[in-house]
């Protein structure tokens, strides 16, 4: 009786509280929108913005909510300037000359090209932060490899998919409005967000380890072969054209593991308040000198494919990048837009309130949980599932005794990466089998293989078995 007397105090509708009621309401209308009506997912996350400041009454914080991601938070700065970096790399060939370095040196194996899909894809992950984006990029070298060297279509498609929506996970994006709406359940924490984003990462290399895993069975099984040798650079060759491109990652990397293992040392000579903006600042100084780096190492590329490189040309391919930066950004400022209408009327509070109540265990929860943005991920956008279930699945793990920082930092691999690997949505998949020319249910069968794995490893890596090695 005891642990149901949170649940006597809670306004009810039926079974739910209200605010449960209030997140199946904005659920059912962005379905609508988004499955039966066809709407962009961005404009889909704007009205259903405004249907949850109408829902809940909070009419008057209307102005309040829609500013708060470009004035009460730098992370969308962070992502939009991240999603510019993905563009001007794809304009300066750095992937190409980076896929080719990983070709020399696994295209001789057994499935060599499915390394190369995975390790590559992985590599970009870090930087660009999209799924079907890295299909789109990586994909035209690796999919017809991996035909070529025995892979069936339906394979090479779901392979390219699989690794790609790494992207999620790995990259800026999504998974750091996971942090904002961390970082606003738990202010006292004082997470850092160079730390945070390591654990994205650390995630994600447990899911290149699962796939990995995946890859070696299915080659086995289907009997693939490597890459035959006329077909695959000299490793000498493509380190001399292409060692300019590893040095991309490590510009990446160095800035925010200092960020995070010497907050310490920040902290001791800027103050708390310093060092979080430090770690702010340190990611925007790191997407300016990557795009910069990008740009002068990728200048011959650009002469050729735009006709000359110049400050014309430059501000051009910014211009032109707003064609693509500008729906994901959308889509990601009103996902953190509504999941600040979430805070306001606590809905985490309740969810977590309820989920307790039901006596769920650690291992209950993530399966239920799992298994449930699973499902929505066939027919829903990771940003819908942050959005409208971020806080929730959050604050319920952390009722059942999981730390809240590590459900944020696996919560993109079972939204984001989940959403477009899982058919019938399945963007990454549809790219891949674009580009693959396979057919819609052999394929969509072979993904399941994937997402069987996807599911096993988010499960192992909630319950710890997995580790992730730091904390927030």
């Amino acid at each position: 009786m005891a642990m149901l007397a949170p649940l006597l105090n809670m306004t009810m509708i039926g079974p739910l509280p209200i605010e449960v009621f209030y997140l199946i309401l904005v659920l059912a209308f962005v379905m609508l929108l988004f499955i039966l009506f066809k709407r962009p997912i961005y404009e889909t996350m704007f009205l259903a913005f405004c249907f949850s400041v109408v829902m809940t009454g909070k009419y008057n914080l209307f102005f309040k909510h829609l500013v708060f991601p470009a004035t009460q938070s730098n992370l969308f700065y962070i992502i939009v300037s991240f999603l510019a970096l993905a563009y001007i790399l794809e304009k300066t060939k750095v992937v190409e000359k980076l896929i080719r370095i990983i070709l020399a040196i696994f295209g001789g194996l057994p499935g060599g090209a499915g390394y190369v899909a995975l390790f590559g894809s992985a590599a970009l992950a870090t930087m660009t932060g999209t799924g079907p984006g890295n299909v789109a990029a990586t994909g035209v070298f690796t999919i017809p490899a991996m035909i070529k060297s025995g892979f069936s279509r339906e394979l090479a498609a779901t392979t390219e998919a699989s690794c790609s929506m790494l992207g999620n996970q790995m990259g800026p994006g999504l998974n750091l409005v996971g942090f904002g709406i961390l970082a606003g359940l738990y202010p006292a924490a004082n997470y850092n967000l160079a730390t945070f984003w390591i654990a994205l990462w650390i995630v994600g290399g447990w899911l290149v380890v699962q796939r990995l895993i995946t890859l070696i069975i299915l080659c086995k099984r289907e009997g693939v072969k490597p890459i035959p040798r006329e077909e695959r650079p000299r490793f000498r060759e493509a380190l001399k054209n292409g060692w300019d491109s590893l040095l991309l990652p490590l510009i990446i990397l160095f800035p925010i593991i200092f960020s995070s293992q010497a907050s310490g040392f920040i902290q001791a000579r800027l103050g708390v308040d310093g060092e979080a903006a430090f770690s702010s600042i340190v990611l925007m100084f790191t997407v300016g000198v990557c795009t910069v780096y990008a740009l002068i190492t990728g200048r011959k590329k650009i002469a050729e494919s735009e006709g000359a490189f110049n400050v014309k040309v430059v501000y051009n391919m910014f211009k032109n990048s707003l064609r693509t930066v500008v729906p994901v950004g959308a889509t990601i400022y009103f996902a953190y837009a509504m999941s600040n209408v979430f805070k306001e009327v606590a809905m985490a509070d309740a969810m977590q309130t309820w989920v307790t109540g039901l006596g769920l265990s650690k291992l209950g929860w993530t399966i239920v949980v799992v298994l449930f943005t699973g499902i929505l991920g066939m027919v829903l956008p990771g940003s819908s599932q942050v959005a409208l279930l971020g806080g929730a699945i959050i604050s319920t793990g952390a009722a059942v005794g999981i730390d809240p920082f590590l459900v944020a930092a696996v919560m993109p691999a079972i939204t984001g990466v989940m959403e477009g690997m899982t058919p019938p949505l399945a963007l990454a998949m549809f790219t891949g089998m674009g580009i693959a020319k396979s057919e819609f249910w052999p394929t969509a069968k072979k993904q399941y293989i994937w997402v069987l794995g996807n599911i096993i490893a988010t499960i192992l890596l909630f319950m710890g078995i997995l580790p992730i090695f730091i904390k927030g």
